[in-house]
């Protein structure tokens, strides 16, 4: 019997990493955004509010990262095609603490091992969702 096992999580260089690379999108985009970064546990492992970003982005941002790893799903469509035409998930979903549906929250895996996700907020959940996607492809 185990009585022990490894985790893997993002590292805090990747975590830094995947902010600066959000950050860059949303500026080419021509908007300010908050970024949220948390480990496999949904633990904050880095954040960022960009000069400008909405004072709802913070929060926002940090739901989105928690939801994308608490199931190791990408929030926004894949959620709503999940839930949709189910009417316990559709009204019990809301209530979930850190729980949001707005796209803009991604799940990191590395080597198939979740290790954190990432959440950005601060504009429409599409250009959200390009910038959370650009990080990405920075560090996998």
């Amino acid at each position: 019997m185990n009585k022990t096992f490894k985790k893997e999580t993002v590292s805090s260089q990747a975590a830094m990493k995947l902010v600066e690379k959000a950050t860059e999108k949303a500026t080419q985009l021509g908007f300010s955004i908050s970024v949220c970064v948390v480990d496999e546990s949904g633990q904050i492992k880095t954040f960022l509010r960009m000069d400008g970003a909405p004072l709802i982005s913070i929060e926002t941002a940090k739901k989105k990262a928690i939801t994308a790893v608490g199931f190791g799903m990408a929030t926004g469509e894949a959620w709503q095609s999940f839930i949709q035409g189910d009417p316990i998930l559709e009204n019990g979903v809301h209530d979930l603490p850190n729980f949001i549906l707005l796209g803009g929250g991604l799940p990191i895996y590395i080597n198939d091992q979740l290790v954190g996700a990432i959440g950005v907020s601060g504009g429409h959940y599409k250009m959200d969702e390009q910038c959370a996607n650009a990080a990405l492809e920075a560090i996998v």
